[in-house]
């Protein structure tokens, strides 16, 4: 009985020992701490990691996430693994996008936000428990900030601008305007939402990820239309093999 129980307590110690061990390799990676293993055995090689537990981030710690039940971490995957599976291991390659961390009720200085995107440490966070309304958007949205980030010579925020009316001035970042919201408009008029007027790279965000799940754009209006035509010819430019 004895030796039965020595080789539980053995195999116990063992799977700690292992699991604490990956937990700090995932942290020696990517700099985020209290993350396991979710899924790595994909087509396009991306590695999916979860919140074990709560985690803080940033020199003055006002990044925020929070560990999920594991039941939302299933469902929600499923949504962004489809999503992600859009992108070949050569496209992620080429916008250094290798990590996904699954997340709920992320926040930047106590402000709530879907998606944190971070080129250099190849990573995206998500918050899983974003408004399904338009999750599977804010997914598309936030790999184009990977996009950006990696290809800001390509995506010209000066060039983008004169594409709408002289009178029209973003604002100075997305947090500095309360034009936040998230609904496709009917009557367009050079942007697809509220948010969309934010900044330039939001703007440019908002259009790729509505094509991305394949809006009607049988009749877009004029600026709208060379705003298309430019997120479109430029991600050739990354990857002449790139299907919207």
């Amino acid at each position: 009985m004895s030796k039965y129980m020595s080789l539980i307590r053995l195999i116990i110690l063992s799977l700690f020992i292992f699991t604490q061990t990956q937990a700090d390799t995932i942290y020696n990676l990517i700099k985020i701490p209290n993350l396991e293993i979710y899924d790595i055995k994909t087509t396009n090689k991306l590695r999916y990691l979860y919140a074990k537990k709560p985690f803080t981030l940033g020199t003055e710690k006002n990044i925020k996430c929070y560990n999920s039940k594991k039941e939302i971490l299933d469902q929600r995957y499923e949504i962004i693994k489809k999503s992600l599976n859009r992108y070949d291991q050569e496209f992620l390659k080429k916008i250094n996008l290798k990590y996904i961390v699954m997340c709920e009720d992320l926040s930047i200085s106590n402000i709530n936000t879907a998606g944190i995107p971070d080129h250099i440490m190849k990573t995206l966070i998500l918050d899983i428990k974003f408004n399904e309304n338009y999750f599977e958007r804010v997914i598309h949205h936030e790999v184009f900030h990977i996009i950006n980030d990696s290809f800001k010579e390509v995506f010209n925020e000066k060039v983008w601008s004169n594409f709408n009316v002289k009178e029209f001035e973003y604002a100075e970042c997305s947090t500095c305007t309360d034009k936040l919201g998230l609904d496709t408009y009917s009557n367009t008029r050079g942007f697809f939402t509220e948010y969309s007027q934010s900044t330039a790279s939001e703007d440019m965000a908002e259009v790729f990820s509505h094509l991305m799940i394949g809006v009607n754009l049988s009749s877009p209006d004029p600026i709208l239309k060379k705003k298309i035509q430019f997120i479109k010819s430029n991600l050739l430019k990354i990857d002449p093999n790139f299907i919207l």
